[in-house]
């Protein structure tokens, strides 16, 4: 039995998982799950937003210890399923140690949804949030494009690594602006609603939800991460679309 194998395998799972946005309890259960159909039961796993790190004896008495940086976080939820379904189905499918690595190397190479359906999915997210905020045809035209635009530039950013903060205050000042030109040459009639509905793309639901699910579970560090991570990402937000406001006014712009 390859015990060092076994810990780097269960940690490269977990990465994945944590990279893909789940929550910390089930990426600790995963990893301790994977060591156990295993034969390995005295498998540990501590694990941050950060940081993986997973530790095991073998048989002579000797720990193991793996550590696994996390840099880049989003969100895949294909991906975290798709792990905790392999992790599940070891002893019942009798899978070999090599067969695992190699579905979890095509599980993390796996691509997300292509461009033009993530841009026009995202359009007709702003879009319905336009009407549920009592937005009318025209707020909702503008709303779209503002949607596509927002995760086109997001994107982009993120293939750049740019950071967090500046990325939502960004995306917070195109939603704005956009809306008040749209009001401004009358393509739009309700500026608040067409800018809330268009932020609504970047508000943090997950982490919000995370945070709670991971302090509930008793991790702290991670929960208290999430929220504080959650609270930047509202900052930048209302950064972004407050600055443009002013601006506009400044500049002689139509009274808001």
């Amino acid at each position: 039995m390859n015990v060092d194998k076994i810990v780097h395998v269960a940690a490269h799972a977990g990465k994945i998982m944590l990279e893909s946005g789940a929550e910390i309890y089930r990426v600790e259960e995963t990893i301790t799950r994977i060591g156990n159909n295993y034969s390995i039961f005295s498998i540990d796993a501590f694990v941050t937003l950060n940081v993986i790190i997973v530790s095991a004896s073998d048989e002579c008495g000797q720990t193991i210890s793996v550590i696994k940086r996390v840099r880049h976080r989003t969100l895949d939820l294909e991906k975290i399923s798709g792990v905790n379904n392999l992790s599940r189905n070891i002893k019942k499918n009798n899978y070999s140690l090599y067969r695992v690595e190699i579905k979890l190397n095509k599980i993390e190479s796996s691509s997300p949804y292509n461009l033009k359906m993530t841009l026009v999915f995202s359009g007709l997210a702003t879009t319905f949030f336009c009407f549920a905020f009592g937005g009318n045809i025209k707020d909702s035209i503008v709303a779209f494009f503002i949607g596509l635009l927002i995760n086109l530039t997001s994107r982009s950013l993120n293939f750049l690594r740019a950071n967090e903060f500046f990325i939502n205050t960004l995306c917070g000042s195109i939603a704005a602006l956009i809306a008040l030109i749209s009001i401004k040459y009358n393509i739009g009639s309700n500026r608040d609603t067409i800018i809330i509905s268009s932020i609504m793309l970047l508000v943090p639901g997950l982490s919000i939800t995370n945070a709670i699910r991971d302090t509930i579970a008793g991790d702290l560090i991670s929960g208290i991460s999430r929220g504080i991570e959650a609270f930047l990402v509202a900052v930048a937000i209302a950064i972004g679309t407050g600055v443009v406001l002013k601006l506009w006014l400044i500049i002689g712009g139509t009274a808001l």
